[in-house]
């Protein structure tokens, strides 16, 4: 895997889609040396299921750590810490994760109990987790979700669990974004895969799902923001921490550099609606075997053009899904390759959210 790829795969099984997407890394050309100390760094902000849109499916860690062990790869932890005021250990209890250290043997690290460093950046000056700036290879396992701060949060802000609590009250009264991206420019991830199942619409702590039932991997962790920004339907300007670390030196934003590479092609599982704000985002559309991941762009798209006062400006709801192959209604509008014989229709499989936005404008 180079440093320029984005592997992206579909489905509703993390456990397949997450060895899946190992094998494609070819994790032991990343990892020479099997006596290595790695660390998995899972998003567990708060003590709440995956289910939810605000944490790690415990599957894909699982799943990372067997995978690791068959290759004879033993010093694995796993590291992370709640948000201020939460308990990281009952994150842990909540997920699972105790059965998972029990079974693979491997420690779980709460960093609310770490030591930790000192350590200066761009002018900020942060505590950070001992056992973190010790580990060989890092392995972040952020969600990809909304983030009532900062818009979004992915790969860069997951590292924000790597902090004593102090320094992450600090980082909020300086406005996260220059410190977060500092914070990568002293230690970012070695290698990100993304838990784009099922998250949050805007809340770090989830309670507004929105299934698009996809993962992906990335070693430069702006460029892997910078992509999960387009799936979530935001402009980079957006979301100034990663932009703020490409300054760094963290990585780079230029999406057409990557090669995206798509191990698979959606899946037309039936798509959950969720009660509250994505049900009401539902009513814009005329779903017909849709699959999650365009769906989920497309709810995502909707509710960006909601926070602009956009929406009430559509006058026709929008079709999206494989049941409008060969349809040729010329009165309708869709999103989607399926939809393409249709009066207006946006290709892609699936198309990204930001190019649903600006083609819902348009209209």
């Amino acid at each position: 895997m180079d440093k320029n790829d984005i592997i992206l795969t579909y489905g509703s099984d993390p456990v397949a889609m997450t060895r899946a997407l190992l094998e494609a890394i070819d994790i032991e050309s990343l990892i020479l040396d099997k006596n290595s100390s790695i660390a998995l760094k899972p998003n567990l902000v708060v003590a709440a299921t995956a289910e939810s849109g605000a944490t790690t499916h415990p599957s894909i860690v699982r799943e990372i750590i067997s995978f690791l062990q068959e290759r004879g790869y033993s010093r694995i932890k796993i590291v992370e810490s709640a948000w201020v005021g939460d308990s990281t250990k009952e994150g842990f209890r909540v997920n699972g994760y105790e059965a998972i250290s029990k079974t693979f043997k491997v420690p779980l690290v709460d960093v609310k109990d770490d030591d930790y460093e000192k350590l200066t950046s761009n002018g900020i000056t942060m505590e950070v987790s001992k056992t973190i700036l010790d580990t060989d290879f890092l392995i972040s396992l952020p969600v990809l979700k909304g983030h009532c701060q900062t818009a979004m949060t992915c790969a860069l802000k997951n590292m924000k669990g790597c902090l004593s609590d102090r320094s992450k009250r600090m980082f909020h009264n300086l406005g996260l974004h220059k410190p977060i991206a500092a914070l990568n420019a002293i230690r970012c991830a070695d290698l990100v895969i993304v838990d784009s199942l099922n998250g949050d619409l805007d809340f770090e702590e989830g309670g507004n799902p929105v299934r698009t039932d996809r993962m992906f991997a990335a070693r430069d962790s702006v460029l892997c923001d910078s992509f999960g920004s387009q799936l979530l339907g935001f402009e980079l300007e957006d979301i100034p921490y990663i932009q703020l670390a490409e300054s760094m030196g963290v990585g780079f934003t230029d999406l057409s550099k990557a090669r995206v590479i798509q191990l698979n092609e959606p899946t037309n599982d039936k798509v959950a609606h969720p009660s509250g704000e994505v049900a009401n985002l539902a009513r814009y559309t005329l779903p017909k075997n849709a699959c999650s991941a365009c769906y989920g762009n497309l709810i995502h798209a909707l509710k960006r053009l909601d926070e602009v006062d956009r929406l009430g400006n559509l006058e026709t709801k929008i079709c999206i899904g494989q049941g409008y192959r060969g349809e040729t209604d010329k009165t309708r509008i869709g999103v989607g390759v399926c939809t393409r014989g249709l009066g207006k229709s946006l290709g892609g499989c699936p198309p990204k959210a930001i190019d649903m936005i600006q083609f819902m404008k348009e209209l």
